[in-house]
């Protein structure tokens, strides 16, 4: 009996040791504000799968779309008080944690997607990202929202000139609103989901967003009745961790969850870039007429007067530019 019972405590013992030797699996939230058939959750899942696979499951991503979490300046909050684990979160709102981060949303800087990766992936884009910290965020990629382009109820938008006037929902930004401003827009900043329902109702008359939004929202159902690819903005969408979660992490594993953002950041690119030409197919195809060339000349001169009224800038784009310029 006795024999038994040292037995018994052995096995208990040995039981304790191998538990206590597994280590427990972590799961983070990350929260976006778009729905499944968006790119960003195309971003999310892959960034969620290879961090399981690269840390053979001792971290997991549990991925909350649709706004669960909150608007995306609601995310960052509660990133930066570290309530919330990880979000995916368009450029907009990242100005108001680090005013450096406007820079990005400066109208026309970026002729083509080649040009904003050079600099997103290179020196610049990880300087200004890790401007953020102060702020308690940590940025690990640039994922993709896209070229800007307008949308409306009211009329066909060929000029600058034809924007004026018109009731158009921003985000929550002022750079944005700052250049729909100089379009002579009654530029009206806004969440997301508000933006949907006042579109419905008619208390706005219009947005600006990628293709891949304005297809995956069927924005057609919301009394938008014109689209123009003037590309005014290209808009990042940045896959970011509250920094004190990021710090929890041992090295090594710090830089699994780098890598894997920039891969899934990568991966979303191309997925975005493969699907344009359908979406935007199907956007005609429900009755939405689209101005593919626009007089870009007019609206880039109307909107000089926001490089004017922000001097900070100044250093940033004069590096852009100069990287640009390079062969």
């Amino acid at each position: 009996m006795k024999n038994f019972a040292r037995l018994l405590i052995l096995s208990v013992s040995l039981a304790m040791v191998s538990a206590g030797s597994v280590k427990a699996e972590t799961v983070f939230q990350l929260g976006t504000t778009v729905n499944e058939q968006d790119s960003f959750q195309v971003a999310a899942e892959k960034f969620a799968e290879l961090i399981e696979e690269r840390t053979a499951g001792e971290y997991k991503i549990d991925i909350y779309p649709n706004g669960t979490l909150g608007g995306e300046s609601d995310m960052l909050d509660s990133m930066s008080m570290d309530m919330l684990d990880m979000g995916i979160i368009t450029a907009g709102p990242f100005v108001n944690f680090s005013e450096m981060m406007g820079v990005l949303d400066m109208p026309f800087l970026f002729a083509n997607n080649d040009e904003a990766y050079r600099i997103l992936d290179g020196e610049i884009g990880r300087e200004l990202l890790d401007t953020l910290e102060d702020a308690g965020l940590k940025g690990l990629a640039y994922a993709e929202r896209g070229f800007r382009n307008i949308t409306n109820s009211v009329r066909p938008v060929e000029k600058a000139e034809d924007v004026a006037g018109l009731k158009l929902r921003v985000m929550e930004n002022e750079v944005y609103t700052a250049t729909f401003t100089a379009l002579g827009v009654n530029a009206v900043p806004m969440a997301w989901a508000e933006a949907l329902t006042a579109m419905q109702q008619g208390t706005i008359e219009g947005e600006e967003n990628p293709i891949n939004v304005i297809h995956s929202y069927g924005l057609w159902d919301y009394n938008q009745k014109y689209v123009t690819l003037d590309r005014h903005s290209y808009s990042t969408a940045i896959i970011t961790m509250s920094l004190s979660r990021f710090e929890e992490l041992d090295e090594e594993t710090q830089q699994i969850f780098l890598d894997a953002a920039q891969e899934a950041a990568e991966y979303e690119r191309a997925w975005v870039a493969e699907q344009e030409a359908g979406q935007l197919e199907t956007i005609k195809e429900n009755g939405v007429e689209v101005v593919e060339e626009p007089d870009i000349d007019s609206f880039r001169q109307a909107v000089q007067s926001v490089y004017d009224a922000y001097p900070q800038y100044d250093d940033y784009i004069a590096r852009i530019h100069e990287e640009l310029a390079e062969e």
